[in-house]
């Protein structure tokens, strides 16, 4: 299964791949957090505070990266943050609807 990557280049800037994930292989992790944020709520540059997959549950997001490439990721996408370095990305809810979601650090 494929699932979008958020990675710091050696430019120190965010950038987007695709990354395959093995199905049924147990993942290294250290709990889940559930969060929520409602429409509009923005979050300006800023690197992801660990390697974690950030799976939407509710509502959508729009993340964008420092060349302006944006990717919404809506109800069941995963994204894989792992840009843990450098300016990092801008997160927008731009639902109508609170955005829910769970972090899953991964190691």
């Amino acid at each position: 299964m494929k699932v979008t990557r958020i990675y710091t280049g050696s430019d120190g800037h965010s950038h987007f791949d695709e990354v395959e994930v093995e199905i049924g292989k147990l993942q290294p992790g250290d709990g889940v957090v559930f969060r929520h944020e409602p429409p509009g709520q923005k979050q300006d540059w800023h690197p992801a505070p660990r390697r974690q997959y950030v799976v939407t549950l509710r509502g959508e997001a729009e993340i964008e990266i420092s060349d302006g490439t944006k990717r919404r990721f809506g109800a069941g996408d995963i994204m894989l943050a792992d840009d843990t370095s450098g300016r990092g990305h801008i997160t927008r809810v731009v639902s109508s609807v609170p955005r829910f979601y769970m972090m899953m650090p991964v190691k």
